[in-house]
């Protein structure tokens, strides 16, 4: 039996790249205001656990993202299918990462999804044009994550 997974992806500001990483593969962020009040009204846990983010409560220092057409429970607002999930740590990034996100443009539109990445705080880093092979960027997100535009 095949098993579910989940992305986890540190960060300095869960919220913040749960906008980005949502923006960037049209995603949706998850809310999971409708579980916090029920943790909150039975004293399972304390307001310092929690924030508000764009108009909704969220817990403190965690965000994810879900694809749109997957399903997820409506209680707690967490996908059942492909998911990133962004926990704040204290550490800095350091070095290169060793697993990362390939983002996929329409056919013959890598310099509109380039764009578009960078309208939403991605940087390029390097272009890597290998003819038939492939071409694609190598970027990093707002925290310095590098992921590829292909």
């Amino acid at each position: 039996m095949a098993l579910n997974w989940k992305l986890v992806i540190d960060s300095k500001d869960a919220a913040a790249l749960a906008d980005f990483w949502a923006a960037a593969l049209e995603y949706e962020v998850e809310d999971p205001s409708a579980l916090i009040e029920q943790l909150l009204n039975a004293g399972h846990l304390g307001a310092d656990a929690v924030v508000e983010h764009r108009g909704r409560k969220i817990f403190r220092g965690y965000a994810a993202i879900r694809h749109p057409d997957d399903p997820f429970d409506t209680t707690s607002g967490i996908g059942q299918g492909r998911r990133l999930l962004f926990q704040d740590v204290p550490d800095e990034k350091s070095g290169k990462n060793r697993l990362h996100i390939d983002v996929h443009s329409a056919p013959g539109d890598l310099d509109g999804l380039v764009a578009r990445l960078e309208g939403l705080g991605a940087t390029r880093v390097r272009e890597i044009d290998k003819g038939p092979a492939g071409h694609w960027w190598i970027m990093r997100d707002p925290e310095g994550n590098e992921f590829c535009a292909a």
